[in-house]
């Protein structure tokens, strides 16, 4: 199954983000990441929507999103710039944060909490970059991890 993400316009009312998701579980669509917040708009929002399927099933997705009233907008885009943002929490030992601040150095991801066996690193960047990172911190322990889902915006 490819992933396709998902820009919806909506108007930034109470309950549109319920609506929206119910629209998914209903219809058994699997929403691998969603971001939503206020756009240059303060009336508008934009969801970003990461989904997997093949064309018919994105067809029906966009085609059920318009069917609710506060929707105005639905772009799939392909050409993109997406980025997504982690906070993440590493390591056991002293040892390790010496170790996880090298890694952090190459990936430019800066700390925003140290203690003494752990380090918080904050990175912004391409979910394939964000996984990459993951996975070198993985055999220090992740103590704590969150990450926003992404964010995206057509080219021109």
């Amino acid at each position: 199954m490819q992933e396709y993400v998902l820009s919806v316009k909506v108007a930034n009312n109470n309950g549109v983000l319920l609506r929206v998701a119910s629209l998914f579980s209903r219809r058994f669509f699997n929403i691998k990441s969603l971001n939503v917040a206020e756009t240059e708009t303060p009336e508008i929002s934009r969801m970003t929507i990461v989904v997997a399927g093949d064309r018919k099933i994105l067809e029906q997705i966009k085609n059920q999103l318009f069917k609710l009233y506060e929707v105005q907008e639905v772009n799939i885009l392909e050409n993109a710039v997406c980025r997504e943002h982690i906070l993440i929490r590493a390591g056991r030992t002293g040892d390790d944060r010496h170790k996880i601040i090298e890694i952090a150095n190459l990936y430019r991801a800066k700390p925003v909490d140290i203690h003494p066996d752990s380090i918080m690193l904050e990175l912004t960047g391409e979910p394939a970059k964000i996984n990459s990172f993951i996975g070198l911190l993985k055999p220090f322990g992740i103590v704590k991890m969150v990450r926003s889902g992404i964010s995206a915006i057509e080219r021109n």
